[in-house]
């Protein structure tokens, strides 16, 4: 039986107009055999939501650089609940101020990378961390 791979969802919610970061990450994680979904920019949290729904994903990395975090990724941790979505591991990337990181954890973000991490670190992070299938074996 084939491996199935990690299927991940790359997001630019808000009017936030800048989506290099996006690409580069959705690219890092293709690189490294992940199946990468990008729905461009401008998307509100219910198309997130629906289009992780749709795509099946268990990965969801939200890019956000206008500073609406606190009020986009509380509403996207909502509408994954009210999808019994509950298992689909939600990270966010960006500017993200490091007073707004507890906040944004207590929402149920599983982890925030901000400019600089190393891609590595990110893919590690999505192989450790994603339950069921698509889980590559270690080795």
């Amino acid at each position: 039986m084939a491996e199935q791979k990690i299927r991940v969802l790359v997001a630019k919610p808000g009017l936030d107009g800048h989506d290099r970061g996006a690409k580069v990450i959705a690219r890092a994680l293709r690189d490294a055999g992940m199946e990468v979904i990008y729905t461009g920019l401008r998307q509100t949290p219910e198309m997130i939501v629906t289009a992780s729904l749709q795509e099946d994903v268990q990965v969801i990395g939200l890019s956000i650089l206008s500073g609406a975090h606190n009020a986009i990724v509380p509403r996207v941790m909502d509408l994954l609940r009210q999808n019994k979505m509950e298992d689909v591991l939600v990270l966010v990337g960006g500017i993200i101020p490091d007073q707004d990181i507890d906040g944004l954890k207590k929402a149920g973000v599983a982890a925030i990378f901000q400019p600089g991490t190393a891609m590595d670190e990110i893919v590690q992070f999505i192989r450790t961390h994603v339950k069921g299938p698509g889980v590559p074996a270690a080795g």
